[in-house]
């Protein structure tokens, strides 16, 4: 499976403008620039699309991770704050924090909490990025 987006940019990195679009249409000549990136201008940025892209991969695993314990979610809400840092290195990702909340039918915490531990290794964006991932999740129904 190959999938594929591309990016359009036209200007200097402060006065530039840019545009990112998906294979599958989704994204069409979407806007980004410096202000969406690094200030709080209108339209998106890399590390907005990586956070959607690693709450919705690891929403689909965790689901994955509980049908292997013949569990199906009810739903499963995931958000992921990405964390872009100036190192040394340059700017960098260097942490995602998931905040992970699942009505799951039948699931006790323990159980819920080992499923979405596998499924934050388990996630393929979890393992492409080279940052620290932390977590914190809510089963709903449950005190």
């Amino acid at each position: 499976m190959k999938r594929t987006a591309s990016a359009v940019w036209k200007g200097g990195l402060k006065d530039g403008k840019g545009s990112i679009s998906t294979e599958s249409g989704v994204l069409s000549d979407t806007q980004y620039s410096f202000a969406t990136r690094f200030e709080e201008g209108k339209g998106t940025n890399p590390e907005e699309l990586i956070a959607a892209a690693h709450a919705g991969c690891f929403s689909m695993a965790l689901s994955a991770q509980l049908g292997t314990e013949n569990k199906t979610a009810e739903k499963i809400e995931t958000e992921a704050a990405v964390t872009l840092l100036k190192t040394d290195a340059g700017f960098t990702i260097t942490a995602v924090h998931l905040k992970v909340r699942a009505k799951v039918p039948g699931a006790t915490p323990p159980d819920f909490q080992k499923a979405a531990e596998a499924a934050k290794a388990g996630c393929p964006i979890s393992r492409l990025l080279k940052a620290e991932i932390t977590m914190e999740t809510k089963l709903e129904g449950w005190t």
